[in-house]
């Protein structure tokens, strides 16, 4: 029995794409921590995930929602010494962009000038600015008027 969707994670995953590019579309899995969730598992990567069984699904789907922190190396996981609990998790669909925004209020609270750049909505990397990034503004030589 072919399945078109699959849910793994809160995310829908498209069931005729390879298991490990279905495995992508869970924001905060990569192709690299998704290849390794289908060698942990001992599925082939290459086979098409609405064509898995019930049970091969489910194995997945347990370690993907459950065992991954333990399963995986402590270097593949995305939150390492995690701020708040000093714990290493992997953050999984919309925690990590929760994650992500708690953190930048965090830059902004402390005015470090990290958060003064993103309080601003200027660039934080050290890209340059003389040239590019202009937003809401006229590029270019105003004339007066005759």
């Amino acid at each position: 029995m072919f399945r078109h969707i699959v849910r793994i994670a809160d995310t829908d995953l498209d069931g005729r794409k390879n298991v490990v590019h279905a495995l992508t579309a869970i924001p905060g899995i990569g192709i690299r921590m998704a290849r390794s969730i289908v060698n942990s598992v001992g599925l082939d990567g290459k086979k098409k995930l609405g064509y898995l069984s019930d049970e091969e699904i489910e194995r997945l789907r347990k370690l993907v929602e459950e065992e991954l922190e333990e399963k995986m190396p402590v270097w593949m996981l995305n939150r390492r010494f995690d701020p708040i609990t000093g714990k290493n998790i992997h953050l999984l669909s919309k925690d990590v962009e929760f994650a992500r925004m708690l953190d930048i209020e965090r830059l902004i609270r402390m005015k470090c000038y990290r958060g003064m750049r993103h309080a601003r909505g200027k660039k934080v990397r050290g890209q340059r600015t003389r040239s590019t990034g202009r937003k809401g503004r006229t590029v270019g030589v105003v004339r007066k008027k005759k």
